[in-house]
């Protein structure tokens, strides 16, 4: 699951901007330019019904260091030669994917008009581990239940070391079409002190699959930055193996510290061997320079694209749109309101009887306009078409959009906030001063604002959380890490 954590700025900016350390912004795995013409459209209010869903699949060979999503692990019998039969009729995944698809069959769709899934993320855990057969279930309840689109985009997580050529032919003959390789690192130390159940000649080898795969173009790679004993030239070397491996997407995650996890006992996030916060923001700089000398775009906070190749799924998420969720632990966006089921296996199998019981449902209430504002900037900032001020006016009052760009304007003039025109071109810092002089004169030059690539996104949870002080001044608004509340890859 992606977590959000934000921490509490209790005070509105001087007219300089305040020191800030720079940190990359805690972006996880389960977690275009702005000028671009194909940039995808700002984040708005959700209208449509959903047409996205979120399906976790929670095994995994073993527990990887950092980890804190709810998952089981088979252990590692079940993971390297899956083709010739082991861990495939593993009674643990085939009575989870039977509770997945009664939850399925329990979930009545929101809209009656029969507007079709768009896209499917199978996440986990390491899906690749689950048998090709019964991911096929999964997806046939799925276009029974809802509606499948013509095109779907139907991803899959997959680690090196869990699925042969023979798998994932399977997989792309049910209907996957997009990949997502958890490699995170290219250097055998590192692998090992994550407690990964890989190693680099098991990346290569899955590399090698999947670029050869028939039917397979699109296809995403995973990083992990800020690792124990990292260091500059390590990090160098794993984005030059994933720039040469020539994948369509590359997600970049800054390692988080949770509570509860094994690095969590080890380690504390900025002491040695963890590198310190100036050594963690030069690997995003890093990260953000070599991907985009490679041809890359940096469309969101973690993540990079070749034109085109934007994941239309996690899109769903960065433009604020609703999504079903099924499996443990997942969260739901519906109706204005995120909701998840049970982390623990016992819990969800409970919840999903009194789903079919008639007997659960989840709060039903409006969502608190403060709330789902903040979710508006917080979501726009972490992309680079950045925030619609006109759509932001129109749903939340031009007097809070002009109050949130006056708090922006010095990090304008600081150069880690960037205003631009209708048309998403960067403008001078005056012509944003001068859109700030009066109500009425606001909005004339200035149609977008966005944090700048790689210092204002390095900066974003600082910024955000000063936005979030002018939407809602008189509450905390931390968002707390044990709320989920995208899983993406």
């Amino acid at each position: 699951m992606l977590r959000l954590a934000f921490p509490l700025v209790s005070h509105l900016p001087p007219k300089k901007p305040p020191p800030i350390r720079p940190r990359p912004p805690p972006a996880r795995r389960y977690a275009a330019s702005a000028a671009a013409t194909s940039s995808p459209s700002p984040p708005s209010l959700p209208e449509l019904p959903p047409s996205s869903v979120y399906v976790h699949l929670s095994f995994c060979r073993k527990r990887c260091h950092y980890c804190d999503f709810p998952i089981v692990a088979l252990g590692s019998s079940s993971g390297t030669t899956p083709s010739r039969g082991e861990g495939a009729d593993d009674p643990r995944i085939v009575d989870y994917v039977r509770l997945l698809l009664r939850e399925v069959a329990a979930t009545r769709p929101v809209s009656d008009d029969g507007v079709p899934l768009e896209t499917v993320f199978f996440g986990g855990g390491t899906p690749s581990l689950v048998p090709p057969r019964l991911v096929a279930a999964v997806l046939d309840a799925l276009r029974g239940r809802f509606g499948l689109s013509a095109c779907p985009e139907v991803s899959i997580e997959m680690d090196p070391g869990t699925f042969d050529a023979a798998r994932l032919r399977e997989l792309v003959g049910v209907g996957v079409n997009r990949v997502s390789l958890g490699v995170q690192a290219f250097q055998d130390d590192l692998l090992r002190a994550c407690g990964r159940a890989h190693g680099v000649e098991e990346v290569h080898e899955a590399v090698g699959i999947v670029t050869a795969c028939e039917g397979l173009q699109n296809w995403s790679m995973d990083l992990i930055s800020s690792l124990p004993n990292q260091t500059k030239e390590m990090w160098e070397e794993s984005l030059r193996c994933t720039v040469d491996a020539r994948p369509t997407h590359v997600s970049v995650y800054d390692l988080q510290i949770e509570q509860g996890t094994k690095f969590g006992q080890m380690y504390t996030p900025g002491v040695f061997p963890l590198p310190c916060d100036t050594e963690s923001a030069n690997f995003y700089k890093i990260a953000s320079k070599r991907l985009s000398e490679a041809g890359y775009n940096h469309y969101e906070i973690s993540s990079y694209c070749k034109p085109g190749y934007e994941c239309k799924h996690n899109l769903t998420y960065w433009q604020n749109r609703p999504f079903y969720a099924f499996g443990l632990g997942s969260a739901s966006y519906i109706d204005g309101v995120r909701y998840s089921r049970p982390r623990r296996m016992k819990e969800y199998a409970e919840w999903v009887q009194k789903l079919e019981d008639g007997t659960w449902s989840h709060e039903s209430r409006s969502s608190d306009s403060k709330d789902m504002a903040m979710d508006v900037v917080m979501l726009s900032l972490r992309t680079a078409w950045g925030l619609d001020l006109q759509s932001f006016s129109k749903s939340f009052g031009k007097s809070l959009a002009l109050s949130l760009c006056n708090t922006f304007r010095p990090f304008g003039e600081s150069g880690l906030v960037i205003a631009m025109d209708m048309e998403r071109r960067a403008l001078p810092h005056i012509d944003f001063e001068l859109d700030l002089q009066s109500e009425d004169n606001f909005g004339s030059r200035v149609a977008f604002i966005r944090l700048s690539d790689p210092h204002g996104f390095l900066l974003s949870n600082e910024l955000i959380s000063l936005a979030f002080g002018i939407i809602s001044p008189l509450q905390g608004y931390t968002f707390h890490s044990d709320i989920d509340y995208f899983p993406v890859d």
